[in-house]
């Protein structure tokens, strides 16, 4: 990850402003200099960041990986540390936060945000920042999806009225549901710099329509119940709840974990026929925060609202950014230390689920809103835009996830050398494969009783459901194993990805189906 020169100054020359007298020249974003018509392309982004660079000895550019047609996704490194190198970075000691905006290249505010954060950063603001932590600063990382520009992506929301991205990336795959199978070149590098980095904090910074609520912004930790429960018990009791509170006290602002009311013409994760209440979303680790999560860390997803003008929606994502930032930088030590003992704690021989349903709590109560239509003034497309109206409302809650099914974890999956595409994936993880001489004398075979397989396709795959159950069984002589052990960082990941009755592992993507005629015994062993 050597440091790559981002030699864009001269197309900033012409727009740096004072920020006041006497302090040297900073860039503006385009979304800025345009009155927030715009949002900034992939040259006005590489184009800030190296002038924010060239300000600042805190703040180093470097590159963690590619997007499919080829461009480097540019990350900026913030803090005490002396270059953008990982080695610099983890032997700074300090906790390390990544900060990833415009996965969803129409969902432009954190992209915006982000660059105004560096900013500040180079202007010397936020000690308390650079005292604890280093910052990881990927404000661009759908950077395919972001060049698509065009004034009918993302209709409906309130800008910005130049137009947006797209939600895909140029292979038409949503990076955001990529986590665990890794097809996307994008989402391979994200695993690669936090096997490089290992960050202890990530944020996904996105927007939302849906539900005509009042919250200016909405977030989520982690939902997947194999999450550590420290690192969950300390953001939901803890750090969510102190950053709700310093936004509300500081800026009158309301914000509240995600959620949407089901219709019956959008149920969201309620299904159909449920009751009326506040849902939350998917919980598996397609998802970038749950995914985080399972890697021992903390993630937060963050929301704003598709009906606040672009403006207030980049103010707003700033305002939740630095609000986290500043819990994370006054509690620094206790973030370092839950991480490092989720990586300590041994799986073999508890539970974890392997299928999940919705907790009923409450009730809460919940704010809900109303929004006006406008019209772009060049497409002439309606835009809905939030009203100033609360409207209290007492209701369920469906925010959190308990296990439906569970599974014991072994010792180890013993996973055959034919499964190369399989290892591969592991790896790319950042998983810990190990070579077997010979297999162990006892191994556990799953039987596929039957299984189900989805008529529509999602992602390039038809999911599937696989039945049946674990065995003592003779080990198999021919060939050649590789050793996944559940005693290691992110073993709660490997058995989400190698489980065959996962609702998220390599089978139910359909990466196996070659091996899996039923009745057929599953193709990876496992070690009791």
């Amino acid at each position: 990850m050597r440091r790559r020169p981002l030699s864009l100054i001269p197309l900033l020359a012409c727009v740096l402003a004072p920020h006041a007298a006497g302090q040297r020249a900073l860039p503006l974003t385009r979304a800025e200099r345009t009155e927030f018509r715009e949002t900034s392309r992939y040259a006005d982004v590489l184009a800030f960041l190296d002038t924010v660079a060239h300000g600042s000895p805190t703040i180093h550019l470097t590159t963690f990986g590619y997007s499919w047609e080829g461009r480097a996704l540019p990350l900026a490194v913030a803090g005490a540390v002396p270059d953008a190198s990982p080695r610099a970075v983890r032997a700074s000691g300090k906790t390390v936060v990544y900060l990833q905006g415009d996965i969803h290249a129409g969902e432009v505010e954190g992209k915006e945000a982000l660059q105004e954060i560096l900013r500040e950063v180079a202007l010397g603001r936020h000690a308390n920042w650079a005292a604890a932590l280093v910052l990881l600063v990927a404000p661009i990382f759908n950077a395919d999806g972001n060049e698509r520009i065009a004034l009918g992506n993302r209709p409906g929301q309130h800008g910005p009225i130049g137009g947006m991205g797209t939600r895909a990336n140029a292979q038409g795959l949503n990076i955001n549901r990529d986590y665990s199978k890794l097809e996307t070149p994008e989402a391979r590098s994200q695993a690669r710099l936090m096997n490089d980095y290992d960050p202890h904090v990530l944020l996904d910074l996105h927007t939302t329509n849906g539900t005509y609520h009042a919250y200016q912004l909405t977030y989520a930790p982690p939902l997947n119940p194999n999450t550590n429960p420290a690192i969950l018990a300390l953001l939901r009791d803890e750090w969510l709840p102190a950053v709700t509170a310093s936004v509300k006290r500081a800026n009158g602002w309301d914000f509240y974990y995600y959620g949407n009311v089901p219709t019956a013409e959008s149920p969201w994760a309620a299904g159909p026929g449920a009751e009326r209440g506040w849902y939350t979303y998917d919980w598996r680790p397609r998802f970038s925060n749950h995914y985080w999560g399972l890697r021992n860390r903390f993630g937060i997803l963050s929301e704003t609202y598709s009906y606040l003008t672009f403006r207030e929606r980049i103010a707003v994502q700033k305002r939740f950014v630095e609000a986290v930032l500043d819990w994370a930088a006054a509690n620094a030590a206790r973030i370092r230390a839950a991480t490092a003992a989720a990586d300590r704690q041994e799986l073999r021989g508890t539970t974890l689920a392997v299928t999940s349903r919705l907790r009923r709590t409450g009730p809460s109560t919940i704010l809900m809103g109303e929004v006006t239509e406008e019209r772009n003034p060049y497409s002439g497309e309606p835009m809905e835009r939030r009203k100033d109206v609360v409207r209290p409302e007492r209701m369920p809650e469906f925010i959190w996830y308990d296990a439906a099914a569970t599974e014991r974890v072994p010792a180890a999956w013993l996973v055959p050398d034919s499964l190369g595409d399989v290892a591969d994936r592991l790896r790319a993880h950042g998983i810990r494969v190990e070579a077997l001489a010979r297999l162990p004398a006892s191994v556990e075979e799953f039987r596929v009783d039957s299984a189900a397989t989805a008529r529509g396709e999602l992602e390039g795959h038809h999911e599937r459901r696989v039945f049946g159950r674990w065995q003592a069984a003779q080990p198999r002589a021919s060939g050649a194993w590789l050793r996944v052990p559940a005693n290691q960082p992110l073993g709660r990941l490997a058995f989400t990805l190698l489980e065959p009755r996962s609702d998220d592992g390599f089978a139910a993507w359909g990466l196996l189906d070659a091996w899996l005629k039923e009745p057929a015994a599953y193709p990876i062993l496992r070690e009791p």
